[in-house]
């Protein structure tokens, strides 16, 4: 019944739907009611893997494949989450069932176990208490410890309350003042299209948006494909004489790999603005090839640069896979950034929830931390 139950909580919380996100805490609960490790670690797999159920069907679409190779991914990437919460649970109620638990959230939601922290309880924060930044994230998390005692009820109804209030008044995250994100519907031809018209075809769509009242334009991941001096005097030419500035998504190619970035273009100079942290594993990311003395992959630039300037003000950029993950969302929030921008390429996801699931979580951040957020994404 338990892992039913954890099924269950993984399905709805991340169904993709924002207000349904605090359905994860049930998870702590779950998890402190198993009378042993063995239904602890299922328990742990069955929240996971429904959480994540869209992977395999995302993996069979980026390499045309079948689902065999995406199910294996699946399981893989569930082995880190349930290995933790199985390792520390105990049979001991009271206080040191919470500290377990309390430290189970944490490993699984920095490096090296976040890596893989997919669908972490603590984001439903932002859905129970919008706008209340830090202090938010503490009352989430000691309403999640308090789940893991003979108290749980009351914590059950403290948060439902929270969660029923906030529903009710409910407001999506406001744009950031002057941005505005594009999404287009490119598939998978997005960065790999290097032909002269396809960028002149984004530098229209551009300065349409731009004619609406942006001043900042922001593109997807990947949009631009691989950047070169030839790409950049063509985009620096089409905006001279203009004030719009262009946020968008490129790849940056040397001997050793690659760099996901993101690169802020205007009339007067184009830069690389951010560098991702955290490359999808494996698809991207493919930290052996360095050990075999071998080149190719993205690179992962963890810890460094989670915010950037821009126009004046901080803003913290989340491409794709970042968006799943709790650890790059709060190093950024700790600079106190003034907007999100979420960037992606989901063409990959055609037939699954994984890109509502990203916004859910981007939506959820924003609102408790009051911070404004720009989306663009290719589909």
């Amino acid at each position: 019944m338990l892992i039913g139950l954890a099924i269950v909580a993984g399905i709805v919380g991340w169904s993709g739907h924002v207000l349904a996100l605090p359905v994860a805490f049930l998870f702590p609960a779950l998890w402190a009611f198993s009378r042993s490790r063995l239904v602890a670690a299922g328990v742990a797999a069955g929240y996971f893997l429904a959480a994540s159920r869209s992977l395999p069907q995302g993996v069979a679409n980026f390499y045309a494949s079948d689902l065999w190779p995406g199910l294996l991914l699946w399981i893989a990437a569930s082995s880190s989450f349930v290995s933790v919460h199985a390792a520390l649970w105990t049979n001991r109620p009271g206080r040191r069932r919470a500290l377990r638990y309390l430290a189970a959230a944490v490993l699984t939601a920095l490096p090296p176990f976040g890596i893989v922290g997919w669908a972490h309880p603590i984001i439903a924060a932002g859905v129970v208490f919008p706008g209340w930044g830090w202090l938010g994230l503490l009352a989430a998390s000691a309403g999640m410890l308090v789940m893991t005692t003979r108290w749980w009820p009351a914590a059950a109804v403290a948060c439902g309350g929270f969660w029923l209030w906030s529903a009710a008044f409910w407001t999506a995250p406001s744009l950031p003042d002057g941005l505005r994100g594009v999404d287009l519907e490119i598939g998978q031809n997005l960065g790999r299209d290097g032909a002269l018209e396809h960028q002149r075809d984004l530098i229209a769509t551009v300065m349409r948006v731009a004619e609406q009242g942006a001043d900042i334009v922001v593109l997807p991941e990947s949009a631009l494909g691989f950047w070169t001096p030839s790409l950049e005097r063509l985009w620096r030419d089409a905006l001279g004489g203009t004030n719009v500035t262009v946020i968008a998504g490129a790849a940056v190619v040397d001997p050793w790999g690659y760099d996901n970035v993101l690169v802020e273009i205007s009339g007067h100079e184009a830069l690389i603005l951010y560098r991702e942290r955290m490359p999808v594993p494996v698809a991207m990311w493919q930290p052996w090839r360095s050990l075999m003395g071998q080149g190719g992959g993205a690179k992962a630039h963890f810890l460094t640069s989670p915010v950037v300037e821009l126009a004046g003000r901080l803003a913290a950029p989340l491409i794709c896979y970042e968006q799943l993950l709790v650890w790059p969302v709060l190093q950024a929030m700790w600079y106190r950034p003034d907007a999100i921008i979420a960037v992606g390429n989901g063409w990959w996801t055609a037939g699954t929830s994984i890109v509502a699931v990203q916004n859910a979580g981007t939506i959820a951040w924003a609102r408790l931390f009051g911070v404004p957020l720009v989306t663009a994404f290719n589909r």
